[in-house]
């Protein structure tokens, strides 16, 4: 395996490691506060659950971008090797989604929690407590859509 290659690799780990590890501290950030929300009235139950999971759409993101370089090194039919360059161009590429998948996912997380406090005393609210953890996600949305066009064309 080339040095490329290997580069490649790193880049795909890290964009789903870390976007990952970005999704699970801000879904587990939700289930706890669900969880004491529900314990109060379990009838909002379904209203905390859809504000948990929105950060997990970072990780989502994430494992995206690392199957596309997978894709692209062909390592689901016998790894390429590739040139410093390229491998180099992979990693610069996986590393938006890796960096502000995590950094983003955290912090929807937080809204998320402040979301379902909002709930928890006024349930009409939801749809605004829903569209403030959504906002978080735009810039998720942005750096998934860098790496894809840095990854897509880095080979």
């Amino acid at each position: 395996m080339s040095i490329g290659t290997f580069l490649a690799i790193l880049g795909a780990a890290l964009a789903a490691g870390l976007a990952g590890i970005g999704s699970a501290i801000g879904v587990g950030m939700g289930g706890q506060a669900a969880a004491g929300v529900t314990s109060e009235d379990p009838d909002k139950f379904g209203s905390c659950l859809i504000l948990q999971l929105l950060p997990g759409t970072q990780g989502i993101y994430g494992l995206l971008i690392a199957f596309i370089v997978f894709i692209k090194i062909k390592v689901f039919g016998g790894i390429i090797d590739i040139s410093l360059a390229q491998g180099l161009g992979m990693l610069a590429g996986c590393l938006p989604i890796a960096i502000v998948g995590l950094v983003s996912a955290i912090h929807q997380g937080k809204v998320a929690v402040s979301g379902m406090a909002l709930v928890s005393k006024r349930p009409e609210e939801q749809s605004k407590a829903i569209v403030m953890a959504v906002m978080v996600e735009t810039y998720a949305i942005l750096a998934l859509l860098v790496s894809f066009l840095a990854v897509f064309f880095a080979i």
